[in-house]
Parts: structure tokens; C-alpha cells; sequence
């Protein structure tokens, strides 16, 4: 959810158009498409694809190269299911959804990232997930610390639907990384993977989610 007084709708675009594609710098490193629109970089305008990947209301896993922009997409996606339709003036998905009168609502975004630690230790993996599900708790809701992770998980989805009378969007991104990191040990990767076989299981209550996309390294 969006928090803070936001930028009226034109500005952003207003600006962009007087800054010429010359003048514009390239995005390096930048993972927010947020700070990319407001910093005036250079980008070239995908958000026909996100269009049609937000339409379909059915379960994505994208897999491309390392540094190939994964992360700055999910944060596009995570944008645009925010109703931030002032960071996307000028683009073309602000064509595509001139006559939607759904368009450009807030919904309730669950945004998971575990480039957050090294994996490599048992417990770690558990402890980011109790810091992200912390954070959620604030906007939401508390909900029982003796419960499951996914559990708790579930619990949160049901409540910000509740609350916002929509579905929820959920977005992971390098979710395989606890993973990756623990190949070396049997015994952490099988803990690891029965920690996220046990954490998404929430999402099997399909009713709850209106989008979901997973993002490796």
C-alpha cells in the first residue's frame, strides 16, 4: 500500500518531457522503478508486457539472466498494482488502461525479498520471514506468534483482503537464494525448502490473491 502524500498526476510526465533523451542517465544499479521515473533516467517503456501479465490473474514464475532487470520489474509490477498511476504517465500501459475503470487501484502488495542475509546458517531463513511478516502485522493486524509461518501468512492475506476489500498481490523476488546458498548442506537445504513448502502453502487459498509473481536470482 502507498503511504504519504503522492506527486500530483502530470508531474512527474511534465518533467520528463522537458529533459531530453540526451540529458537523460543511463539506470546503473537501479532496482526502484520509483527512484528511476523520479530521477529522470533513461527507460525503455515495457509496460505494454506488464499489461498483459497483470490480465491474466494466474501464477508467474519469471526466469531470466543474472542483472538482467528482474528486480527493477517486479518493482514496475509492484508499482503499477499500488496505483501509482503518476509514476506511469506517458507510458504505454497508461494507454492500454484509458478505458478501464478498474484500473490504477490500490491493492494490498506482499512484497518478499530475501536478498536480504546469507543463508548459509540455519534459522536465518525463518528469521527474515518473521521480520517481513513484523512489518506486514503493523498495517494489518498482529496475529498469533506461536502459529506456523504460514499460518500467520494466511492470516495476514485474509485480513488486508478484509480490510481493503481486494485481493492481495504477492511478489517474491530471489526466492531461490536460501537455497542456492545451502546446496553444500543436505540437511539446510531440506530444512530450508520444508520452511517455504510450509510458508506458501498460504497461497493455495487462490480466492485471497489476484497476482503472483516469483523471481529467482
Amino acid at each position: 500500500m502507498k503511504n504519504g502524500p503522492q506527486p500530483r498526476h502530470g508531474d512527474h510526465y511534465e518533467l520528463r518531457k522537458k529533459i531530453s533523451m540526451n540529458d537523460r542517465k543511463l539506470p546503473i544499479g537501479i532496482q526502484s522503478f520509483e527512484k528511476l521515473i523520479v530521477n529522470h533516467n533513461l527507460y525503455v517503456d515495457k509496460t505494454e508486457y506488464i499489461y498483459r501479465l497483470v490480465q491474466t490473474n494466474v501464477p508467474y514464475f519469471l526466469s531470466r539472466p543474472r542483472r538482467f532487470g528482474k528486480s527493477l520489474l517486479l518493482s514496475t509490477i509492484k508499482a503499477y498494482w499500488e496505483g501509482r498511476r503518476e509514476l506511469f504517465e506517458g507510458l504505454r500501459i497508461e494507454a492500454l488502461e484509458n478505458n478501464n475503470p478498474d484500473a490504477w487501484l490500490d491493492y494490498p502488495v506482499f512484497y518478499l525479498d530475501f536478498n536480504r542475509a546469507d543463508f548459509s546458517e540455519k534459522g536465518v531463513l525463518e528469521a527474515i520471514i518473521e521480520v517481513q511478516l513484523g512489518e506486514w502485522e503493523k498495517e494489518y493486524g498482529e496475529t498469533p506468534k506461536e502459529a506456523p509461518l504460514g499460518a500467520r501468512f494466511g492470516l495476514l492475506l485474509k485480513a488486508a483482503a478484509e480490510k481493503t476489500g481486494r485481493k492481495c498481490v504477492v511478489l517474491v523476488d530471489e526466492y531461490d537464494k536460501p537455497l542456492l546458498e545451502t546446496m553444500n548442506s543436505l540437511e539446510l537445504i531440506e530444512h530450508n525448502k520444508a520452511v517455504f513448502k510450509g510458508f506458501f502453502s498460504a497461497l493455495k487459498v487462490r480466492m485471497r490473491v489476484s497476482g503472483l509473481f516469483l523471481l529467482p536470482v
